[in-house]
């Protein structure tokens, strides 16, 4: 019975081969798209699910103002202090350090970037699987190393890598005592390279309490209450940190995030780790709701319009005895096998398309055929839309009245016609809303790239500071490259714009007693230059003034207002770093404010000065043959560090990095548009189809009385039409809410004009006349003797 069913249902379909093939498309289409958005969230929402096993595994955070979140770097001393003054609650703590270093092996060598330094219970706490080695003691050794399947066939090819000597930074010999599966994607830890962290433990910066290098993660027992223990932190930090919190005029607390909780945490995103937006995991979310909303749009309408061609073969079943209970399951059974039709094609589309997604997305996401969720998605797609979208059209076919059927005077009826009318005008304001989003993405996109931030950032290399040579020889570095002519200027730093700028607690003159915090930039004396800033009172560092380097500081323009000041009366007032000084400096000059964070946050109070706490060189080079300019600077490098490679980023190019996901968020939801409005239009020409076959007599009357082509395409198309129209009109203002909404993200943001709005009504309007244009000319251009003969 089922297969006659079937056999019925597939004949049914191929008799109107145009509607199937659009409704097909569109379907198919719309679940590929679904599907792709479904197995992204998926990936999302599952990060570190995999590795936790149910344990109660937390990070520490350390914020110095109760009021504000924590960050989630603490120092060396605060596990084991942790381990022992909560042995009931607390089980086992990992700390791990985050560190590119050199390895060597044979004639390889490589700056690996993904190296931690951990704990040797690092893979008993977390469950990231070994193919080589026992996870229990594969780090118990100092000289030990564990590295990921596809780092070890980057050095070793094909032979077996357990014990294999690897060398690190030129100082240390390490045995591979262990293979990992690669990290997979919904993982925020991602590592290369795992190394005893007793290595660090040596170093004298490892032990200090005010110091922020590792992250600490613990294992509460399985009785441990998150809360009660978060509130006997404050003694705990008064114990080992009141000294140092007193001298600063700061309260460190201490407070637990769930591990699950850590992908999608805002406080933390400056981390060195993978990190999501619930905010584009939602936005994804919508935009797979309207598109498989149109798509079902389309199936209904599409569905309800062929009602006219079946009205005989429904009447002449009725006359045979059929019910029309069985009709309507036959119908719906047309539309679960379109529907099931449609998912094995998407299937087809995903496996093909899956590359460039995961390339727009920034990692890899496979398709899961293992999996239950997948099939459970496919099965839910199908009761959606094969039931629920097919039981309007089913329960439409199967209340016709025979006799009108069989006589061939059935009419849908003005109500129907009104139906399909705003199902159309649902698509299409979807549409139009899509358009505006992706037009309001660029235009923002665009806005930021091209903003003034005011420094030069024109052909400025960033070189990174990252390993013992460069550091050891970085002031030589420097001086040879200054000497060189094709090199307009070169400055130490702390951190680049765009980069990162240490919060430190200041001490200040006007403030009485308050704690002023500001960020800070410890650099050397060719900062402004190298960067173009401006003065804008008093003046620059230089090597004149002999009381400089440990007396002076500069401040930008919000510093400066922050203070209560005037430019020009913030120069000689002083400033004290609570977190890295004993004494007091001067304000020597006030520089005008420049973007030196992203421009989703305000320009904030910065305090410049020469420190020794240099991480990146700014080498600008001067107009030329650029590729021959870094070819030198590479030169000069490899005599200062002849064992690491050479490096580099340009600054310029930070706008991709501070704004990957937003650019990635833009492309997906252009593509995405793209789609939705394809699928649209589909729909669109199936109805051009019916109004103009419908029509067909009525044409040729026209044609005969003297209506020109002009005047029946603007007849046939002006109906279509309008529920487009009316479609913009509804969805500019919600595109509006949700957009304007949207660009609060930034504190620079383009405006939201008219002109916006109305370009994304022309394009949706243009397309659907280029759209219903085919079927109305062809219409139109028709013999009126063979429209009349075939009525």
């Amino acid at each position: 019975m089922i297969k006659n069913y079937i056999t019925i249902a597939w004949r049914n379909l191929m008799k109107s081969k145009v509607f199937s093939f659009i409704n097909i498309f569109g379907l198919t289409t719309g679940i590929t798209v679904c599907m792709m958005i479904f197995l992204f969230i998926m990936n999302e929402f599952s990060v570190d699910n995999f590795h936790v096993n149910g344990k109660n595994i937390y990070r520490v955070m350390r914020a110095p103002d109760p009021s504000k979140p924590g960050v989630p770097y603490v120092s060396g001393p605060y596990a084991p202090a942790l381990l022992n003054d909560f042995p009931g609650e607390i089980k086992q703590a990992v700390r791990i350090l985050i560190s590119n270093d050199l390895f060597v092996f044979e004639n390889r060598s490589f700056n690996e970037k993904r190296v931690y330094f951990a704990d040797s219970n690092f893979f008993s706490v977390f469950s990231f699987p070994l193919v080589k080695g026992n996870p229990a003691t594969a780090l118990n050794d100092m000289g030990s190393v564990v590295m990921t399947e596809s780092t070890a066939k980057k050095y070793f090819g094909n032979a077996d890598p357990m014990g294999k000597i690897v060398e690190i930074d030129k100082e240390r010999k390490l045995k591979v005592t262990g293979v990992a599966r690669d990290v997979p994607s919904n993982s925020h830890l991602n590592f290369d390279m795992v190394v005893p962290i007793a290595h660090i433990a040596r170093q004298k910066f490892f032990s200090v309490w005010i110091n922020n290098d590792n992250f600490t993660y613990v294992l509460l027992d399985d009785h441990a209450n998150k809360a009660s223990l978060e509130k006997r932190f404050a003694p705990f930090m008064q114990k080992y940190m009141g000294a140092d919190m007193q001298r600063m005029g700061v309260k460190f607390t201490l407070s637990l995030t769930p591990l699950k909780d850590i992908y999608f945490e805002d406080a933390s995103s400056f981390d060195n780790v993978r990190h999501g937006d619930k905010k584009v995991v939602y936005v994804f979310l919508s935009i797979a709701v309207l598109i498989l909303l149109i798509a079902c749009i389309n199936f209904m309408n599409l569905s309800t319009i062929r009602a006219a061609e079946r009205s005989k073969e429904v009447g002449l079943r009725k006359v045979m005895g059929a019910l029309r209970k069985t009709l309507a399951w036959q119908f719906i059974g047309e539309s679960v096998l379109l529907t099931i039709i449609s998912c094995i094609l998407s299937l087809g589309l995903l496996q093909l398309f899956m590359p460039l997604y995961s390339s727009l997305l920034g990692y890899s996401i496979a398709v899961p055929y293992s999996t239950w969720y997948l099939y459970a998605f496919l099965g839910g797609t199908v009761i959606v839309v094969g039931l629920l979208a097919g039981c309007y059209p089913a329960l439409i076919l199967s209340a016709f009245s025979p006799i009108e059927a069989l006589k061939g005077k059935l009419k849908l009826g003005k109500a129907g016609s009104f139906f399909r009318q705003v199902l159309v005008v649902v698509q299409f304001s979807i549409s139009v809303f899509l358009i505006t989003g992706t037009i309001i993405i660029n235009k923002q996109m665009s806005f930021v790239k091209d903003k003034n931030l005011g420094y030069n950032k024109e052909q400025t290399l960033i070189v990174p500071i990252d390993n013992g040579d460069i550091y050891n020889h970085m002031v030589s570095f420097k001086r040879e490259l200054e000497n060189n002519p094709n090199v307009a200027g070169v400055s130490l730093m702390s951190g680049e714009p765009g980069g990162f700028f240490d919060e430190f607690t200041f001490e200040a003159e006007g403030q009485d007693n308050k704690i002023w915090k500001a960020r800070t930039e410890f650099s050397d004396f060719e900062y402004v230059k190298t960067l173009g800033l401006k003065i804008i009172a008093g003046r620059d560092f230089s090597s004149q003034y002999s009381t400089d380097t440990a007396s002076s500081v500069l401040i930008n323009r919000t510093a400066a207002t922050s203070l209560g000041f005037t430019p020009g009366q913030a120069i000689g007032k002083w400033l004290k770093n609570s977190g890295r000084e004993t004494e007091r400096r001067r304000v020597v000059g006030v520089v005008e404010d420049f973007n030196f964070t992203s421009l989703k946050q305000g320009i904030e109070p910065l305090v410049i000065s020469p420190y020794d706490d240099k991480r990146v060189v700014l080498v600008k080079l001067k107009g030329g043959n650029l590729a021959n300019n870094i070819a030198l600077v590479k030169n000069i490098y490899t005599k200062a560090a002849p064992a690491y490679p050479f490096e580099y980023t340009f600054l310029d190019q930070k706008f991709d990095d501070l704004y990957k996901k937003d650019i990635r968020q833009q492309q997906i939801l252009s593509i995405f548009s793209g789609m939705a409005i394809i699928i649209a239009c589909l729909g669109l020409f199936g109805l051009a189809s019916f109004t103009a076959a419908k029509r067909t007599k009525e044409i040729g009357v026209r044609k005969v009385l003297g209506s020109s082509v002009q005047n029946i395409i603007l007849l046939l198309s002006k109906d279509l039409l309008k529920p487009v129209l009316l479609a913009a009109v509804i969805a500019i203002p919600v595109a509006y809410a949700v957009m304007n909404n949207w660009l609060q993200n930034f504190a620079y943001r383009t405006g939201l004009q008219w002109w916006v709005f109305g370009l994304a009504a022309l394009i949706t309007v243009a397309i659907a006349m280029f759209t219903v244009s085919f079927k109305a000319v062809k219409a139109a251009m028709a013999n009126p003797t063979k429209s009349l003969r075939s009525e």
